[in-house]
């Protein structure tokens, strides 16, 4: 009777309306984002004639000054209803991009417009991702948690094959400036997705301090750090992550460079393999019930590092190509079914009241540490050459499965809200 009630479980699973809703506001906004990828340093370059050094500046500062303005607003966020917060931040990103336009049809367009815009959306964009996993564990019973995150992570992977090409071809046409409109309205449509939820969020007990202290702001390292199963975590994917995308540059360079492959392989070679993530989401919850959440993190979590030193030897022609699109459906893959347990595994994992915090200092160290080892490998690359640095980085991720967790954790045993789920 249990085994056909979890079979029933896997084959379809109704998380109810008020989900459903939090669902398609999440793909919408997915899909602005990917279709408006690459549009600020388009922007940068053929409107505003920014050089090399601006464009690194808006690609590395912008996000990196984003995540220190995200730090205060995790504690304050913390004490507030959560639903309020999202629709306010998807409203900022909104209003944010929207002046791009404005600004380019009036011919007052500069580079410090474009600047300021990315803190605003890369700050508003972090509290958004924090409030949302306290909300997502307000709305939903602890065993649900999991299929939501992989709900999510399906969309993840499909906005990334759709979106880019689309937006490659609207920039075509229209120009870079259409896909920021393009975003900018997904954020609205996300607003009143998330507005149509409805539903009472009971709001969050007050701290006995009327007023934010400066420890405050450091309550979420705090929590992760005293906690010996987020811990290893915590640095497994910040220093995962980090080298992951530190390598991504280089990789560009010697693709584009030295190995001749043109834009359309470089940009086939990344999206085609991104099925491994859709592949790779849909199994996480069979995997899960079949061989326990743990085995799983660790596992899957160990796989995902051994990909990424097969692009050190990267050759020429169709036989480089197929490597680069085998080594990334593997990691794709690894990480479809990682991303959405470990995400259950940390929302299970840390005490409601904290989830706020502790979500915001994970992305904000989780961005700093990857613009650090962007700029590191950077330099590494001009010294070694870009081939030993990726290989480097692939060596230095061989590395990271001793980071995660070494035993299963024991769930939190706090009161739980019961869920409205209409």
């Amino acid at each position: 009777m249990r085994s056909g009630h979890r079979l029933g479980h896997l084959r379809g699973h109704r998380l109810g309306r008020r989900f459903g809703w939090l669902w398609g506001a999440y793909g919408t906004s997915a899909l602005g984002t990917w279709l408006a990828f690459g549009a600020f340093p388009l922007i940068a370059i053929r409107a505003l004639h920014a050089g090399p050094v601006e464009v690194a500046v808006l690609s590395s500062v912008g996000s990196a000054v984003g995540a220190a303005a995200a730090v205060p607003l995790g504690p304050w966020v913390e004490f507030r209803r959560k639903r309020p917060v999202l629709i306010a931040m998807d409203l900022v990103r909104f209003a944010a991009l929207l002046t791009i336009p404005i600004a380019f049809a009036l011919g007052v367009l500069t580079f410090l417009q474009v600047l300021l815009v990315s803190v605003v959306v890369a700050a508003a964009d972090i509290t958004f991702r924090a409030a949302s996993g306290a909300y997502l564990k307000t709305l939903l019973p602890a065993e649900d948690l999991l299929v939501a995150n992989a709900r999510f992570e399906s969309t993840a992977w499909a906005t990334t094959i759709i979106g880019p090409p689309l937006g490659g071809a609207a920039i075509g046409l229209l120009g870079p400036v259409a896909t920021v409109v393009a975003d900018a309205v997904s954020y609205l449509l996300s607003a009143l997705g998330i507005r149509a939820t409805g539903g009472h969020e009971l709001r969050p007990e007050h701290r006995e301090a009327a007023r934010m202290r400066a420890g405050d702001l450091l309550d979420g390292w705090r929590y992760v750090l005293a906690d010996a199963t987020l811990r290893p975590l915590f640095f497994n994917t910040a220093l995962f992550n980090g080298l992951v995308m530190a390598a991504q540059p280089l990789l560009a360079v010697l693709m584009l460079g030295r190995l001749g492959f043109t834009p359309w392989q470089y940009g086939l070679a990344f999206a085609a393999p991104s099925i491994g993530g859709l592949l790779g989401s849909r199994l996480a919850r069979p995997l899960v019930t079949r061989y326990g959440q743990h085995q799983v993190l660790v596992v899957v979590g160990t796989l995902r590092a051994l990909w990424p030193i097969g692009l050190a030897f990267l050759g020429q022609g169709t036989a480089g190509l197929l490597l680069v699109m085998a080594v990334e459906l593997g990691l794709i893959f690894c990480c479809g079914v990682f991303n959405p347990v470990y995400t259950t595994y940390r929302l299970e994992r840390t005490a409601t009241d904290r989830v706020t915090r502790t979500l915001t200092a994970w992305a904000v160290t989780t961005k700093a540490s990857t613009a650090l080892l962007t700029a590191v490998w950077g330099v590494l690359g001009s010294l070694l050459g870009p081939r030993t640095a990726i290989g480097l980085a692939g060596v230095l991720l061989l590395a990271t499965p001793l980071l995660l967790p070494c035993r299963a954790a024991a769930h939190l045993s706090e009161p739980e809200p019961a869920p409205n789920r209409t």
